[in-house]
């Protein structure tokens, strides 16, 4: 199953990078559909709201556990508290994806101005689409989104849940991702090609490590 859901994730990047590549306007004809009145109707309390769920919730998961496991090795024994490789595993996969890749690499290299940084939204830049990198930003970019990439993090976690349970787990944790994603760009915070290729890079190196730790078996 993790191998073709693998190739379909790299198909759907090819598609994307060529269709955002070919047609840039598509970015910033749906940011567009966002901004009324000078600004995107993202921004106020209901929104910072959501947001402040849509990072607070992975945060939680991921505490939540390690702190299971540091239990664990303290002596507690319950069957609910997780393995050392399960640890280890939520672990790595929000570290390399969501953190080194996400943050490090691509958010402060890419250059890649915000919506509410470019001059068609009011701001001092000029748009680059996703495949320019000599846009005007320095760090913290729009390339690709954060927020987005922690939310799709979710799946990690869902692939462990138990059979029956673990395609409505992964289904809630993707859909978590796109309501994040789709929340960003309300905000004018990222394109559309931020959030679908934050989405699926975070879910690429998520099914590889898991491929990698677990090898096609059930998880402990």
């Amino acid at each position: 199953m993790h191998r073709r859901a693998i190739g379909l994730i790299l198909v759907l990047l090819v598609l994307a990078g060529l269709t955002f590549a070919l047609w840039p306007g598509l970015d910033l004809a749906t940011s567009r559909l966002f901004f009324v009145g000078g600004r995107f109707i993202g921004e106020g309390p209901p929104g910072n709201a959501a947001r402040f769920v849509g990072w607070f919730l992975p945060a939680c998961v991921l505490i939540g556990a390690l702190a299971g496991w540091l239990a664990r090795l303290a002596g507690i024994r319950a069957p609910s508290l997780p393995q050392t490789r399960t640890a280890l595993y939520l672990a790595l996969t929000m570290a390399l994806g969501p953190g080194l890749l996400v943050n490090v690499v691509l958010k402060d290299h890419w250059h890649r101005p915000r919506p509410v940084q470019v001059t068609q939204f009011g701001g001092h830049f000029t748009f680059r689409p996703w495949d320019r990198l000599d846009g005007a930003c320095v760090r913290n970019c729009s390339f690709v989104s954060g927020e987005a990439s922690s939310a799709t993090w979710m799946l990690a976690p869902a692939l462990l849940v138990p059979a029956p349970l673990t395609g409505p787990a992964v289904a809630a944790s993707l859909v978590f991702g796109a309501a994040v994603g789709f929340l960003r760009i309300t905000f004018g915070g990222h394109f559309l090609s931020d959030t679908l290729f934050s989405m699926l890079l975070t879910a690429l190196v998520i099914l590889l490590l898991h491929r990698l730790m677990w090898r096609g078996k059930q998880p402990d």
